[in-house]
């Protein structure tokens, strides 16, 4: 959840103050002292490590090079620790492995979150060498009448993601071999892994759409369910999400296709009031508590969303109709859920599993020995579970 607030500093002898804005919910800081070029590296560090936050007034290239600077002195623990974390590691559940690297995601995401820059009401950043990200935070935030003040790392973010809405992902190819891309938007997760878009992209579709060519796409996203789901011939597609800058993003995609004559974006909880012969839902796998509004695709508070679709799923299909539930079991490898209380939510649903299709993940986190949780990720697989109503 963005946090917006006031933050205040002294700069010349006068007392400061602008808006604060964080999406992920952090307080404007209470600590905040100018910094500028003849700053070390060494002592941002100490400053931004016992919370002294660090409002940049110097070049911003320069600015980039210092946080780098802090990426590198906070990944590298010393050999003390690194030998404290193999004795730590070994004793370890799974549960506690993925305690501690969350942990470490917190304490690094509030050390590097200290380098602050301050943004005009235009959203233009004053200071020597800035690139115009004028569109990228108007995309992200909107317009504003004020200034305000971000952390570097959220403002690289918003850059990043205004990259990746200009450039578009490449998720599939058309009849004539092209690609097709999807433009993800700020804050919306992106399809890059695009192995659980090859599942819907193979899977069987049910015979019913014959007859009955309807199909949700529950949490739409960027819209790259739906989108395949009508290159493969669905007629009719109602999607749904309640994030806002979700259903902007698939709008946006939908249109660009031409593909809002047979794909309807709306906003809801879940399931829309008809019934369809085909439900689709990608929830989000992890089920724990999201730290920024960025992390709501990732991570679910105890499977409510996952709960959910399985308790409600046959009220809404028509019969002989499947659910299809598209879901890693990274959480089971983790400790964080049982296979059996998956298998247990479905029977509960008045569900029966027609079959599971499952494949390994491509991306490189499976391959990369020196993540703390590569014993849960090189063990990942994602299945396309079928569903239907017993």
């Amino acid at each position: 959840m963005s946090q917006s607030n006031s933050i205040h500093w002294e700069e010349n002898g006068q007392t400061c103050s602008a808006t604060w804005h964080s999406e992920n919910g952090i307080s404007a800081h209470k600590r905040v002292v100018i910094a500028d070029d003849t700053l070390t590296a060494d002592h941002a560090y100490g400053l931004a490590c016992e919370g002294t936050a660090l409002l940049w007034r110097g070049d911003f290239q320069n600015a980039r090079q210092l946080l780098q600077a802090l990426v590198r002195r906070i990944d590298k623990p010393s050999k003390k620790s690194k030998r404290a974390g193999k004795r730590v590691d070994q004793s370890s559940t799974a549960i506690d492995l993925f305690n501690k690297h969350r942990l470490i995601q917190s304490q690094r995401a509030r050390i590097l979150g200290m380098l602050l820059i301050q943004c005009n009401s235009d959203h233009a950043i004053p200071l020597r060498r800035a690139p115009d990200v004028s569109l990228a935070c108007l995309e992200a935030y909107g317009p504003t009448t004020e200034s305000y003040v971000i952390s570097l790392r959220e403002l690289l973010g918003v850059i990043s993601a205004h990259e990746w809405r200009k450039n578009g992902v490449p998720v599939l190819a058309d009849e004539e071999g092209e690609p097709i891309f999807i433009y993800p938007h700020y804050g919306v997760f992106s399809p890059i892994r695009g192995e659980y878009l090859e599942l819907v992209c193979s899977a069987p579709l049910p015979k019913l759409l014959d007859k009955e060519s309807i199909a949700f796409d529950v949490g739409v996203g960027t819209g790259v369910l739906s989108v395949i789901l009508a290159m493969r011939g669905v007629q009719k597609i109602i999607a749904t999400d309640q994030d806002a800058r979700a259903l902007a993003c698939a709008k946006e995609n939908i249109k660009r296709l031409s593909l809002d004559s047979s794909i309807q974006i709306i906003k809801a909880n879940l399931f829309p009031q008809e019934k369809a012969s085909l439900i689709v839902c990608n929830p989000p796998w992890i089920p724990a508590r999201p730290s920024s509004t960025l992390e709501h695709a990732v991570y679910d508070p105890e499977s409510q969303m996952l709960k959910g679709f399985l308790g409600e799923l046959k009220n809404h299909l028509l019969p002989d109709g499947e659910g299809w539930l598209i879901l890693s079991d990274l959480a089971e490898h983790l400790g964080l859920r049982t296979r059996t209380e998956l298998l247990e939510w479905i029977e509960a649903g008045g569900l029966k599993v027609i079959s599971r299709i499952d494949t390994k993940p491509k991306h490189h986190k499976p391959f990369d020995q020196s993540d703390l949780l590569y014993f849960a990720r090189s063990a990942e697989t994602t299945s396309l579970w079928r569903l239907a109503v017993k």
